[in-house]
């Protein structure tokens, strides 16, 4: 809820603004927030899109990813972008995402909105204007979100 009043004062009601989940767990993301902020504004729509990165990664033909889908169907053209994942740790994802979504048009503006910023571990100068929790945490441990939409429960799990 934090995240979606944080979004209202900076899009109030949303009308110059998108909302684009990075596949595959930050679409769940990106959904719940456009669903809350639906009723928190009052509004039928907002702008909701899901965007696969696969391709854009500099990784992608060393770790075997399979591809996901990419469903935007709206003008991000002259929009504010709001990218959303569940974890930023490195940047490479969010650096492969901003190439991504520039086949898309060129938006006016891109904020990065992160469930989990893993703050000490960048690769690339990239920084998060919404967070929703902070975790310091070494390189040698991993962090996973869970969704109850794909896991069956919603939490967030820091191991080695």
């Amino acid at each position: 809820m934090r995240l979606c009043y944080q979004l209202i004062e900076n899009h109030n009601d949303f009308r110059n603004s998108v909302i684009i989940g990075l596949q595959p767990r930050g679409v769940v993301l990106a959904n719940r927030l456009a669903q809350e902020l639906r009723k928190i504004l009052g509004v039928p729509e907002i702008s909701v899109g899901s965007l696969d990165v696969t391709f854009h990664r500099d990784d992608f033909r060393r770790k075997g990813l399979v591809p996901n889908s990419t469903k935007i169907d709206f003008i991000i053209e002259d929009k504010n972008v709001i990218l959303v994942d569940d974890v930023l740790f490195t940047g490479r994802t969010i650096r492969a995402g901003l190439d991504a979504m520039l086949a898309f048009g060129r938006p006016a503006d891109v904020e990065l909105l992160v469930l989990i910023d893993r703050r000490l571990s960048r690769n690339l100068p990239i920084q998060p204007k919404y967070v929703g929790k902070i975790i310091d945490s070494i390189a040698s441990e991993k962090v996973k979100v869970e969704w109850k939409e794909i896991d069956k429960k919603d939490r967030v799990w820091l191991f080695d």
